[in-house]
């Protein structure tokens, strides 16, 4: 694992509580020596990650699209900057280069990053670990849906297992590190009984 792709949100009305554990996780991806790549933004908990990383001697790597390019979004200090076309390139091109990916607390988009990323995992498009970093227990309410949906049927007990979930950044790291994929992830095509 060299490579961390960070999903988080980029809203400036944020606790607090969010933009500190943003920038712990960017001070501990640099102090382990990874690379981190997100979406190149300058605000929130975007901001935060990448100013943390880049303070403590890491590498950053964004990776933006036009429509976002704009002086009041787009970081100017980052290690290596990409434009690219569109929101569905920059997902691609962050899916290509990262070897884990983590999403801190967000909106709309990050859902969006981490559920894609997600369900390429569960349909076999890659087999990188995934993590929730799960600051001031925001993400308790999506664990909750996750549990439910699962024992709904709708979710196989496998794909619960493609992401793991902690409030530390070191532990989350560390999880990440010793991610193994589960087996019978073709089950749910297959249809074959555990």
């Amino acid at each position: 694992m060299k490579t961390i792709c960070v999903y988080c949100g980029s809203s400036d009305k944020t606790p607090p509580v969010y933009l500190d554990a943003a920038r712990q996780m960017g001070r501990t991806i640099a102090a382990r020596g990874l690379e981190l790549v997100y979406g190149a933004g300058s605000t929130g908990l975007m901001g935060a990650v990448a100013n943390a990383a880049m303070e403590a001697g890491g590498r950053v790597v964004g990776v933006i699209p036009h429509i976002f390019n704009t002086p009041r979004l787009l970081h100017t200090r980052l290690t290596r900057l990409e434009v690219v076309a569109d929101m569905h390139a920059r997902k691609a091109r962050l899916a290509q280069m990262a070897d884990a990916f983590i999403a801190l607390p967000g909106g709309f988009g990050t859902l969006d990053e981490f559920f894609e990323i997600l369900t390429w995992a569960q349909i076999g498009l890659h087999q990188k670990p995934i993590g929730l970093l799960n600051t001031h227990v925001f993400f308790d309410p999506l664990l909750r849906w996750i549990e439910h949906a699962q024992m709904e049927g709708f979710i196989y007990s496998e794909h619960r297992r493609l992401f793991s979930v902690s409030d530390s950044s070191e532990a989350l790291l560390d999880m990440l590190e010793n991610h193994a994929p589960p087996a019978n992830l073709a089950r749910w095509v297959t249809r074959d009984e555990e």
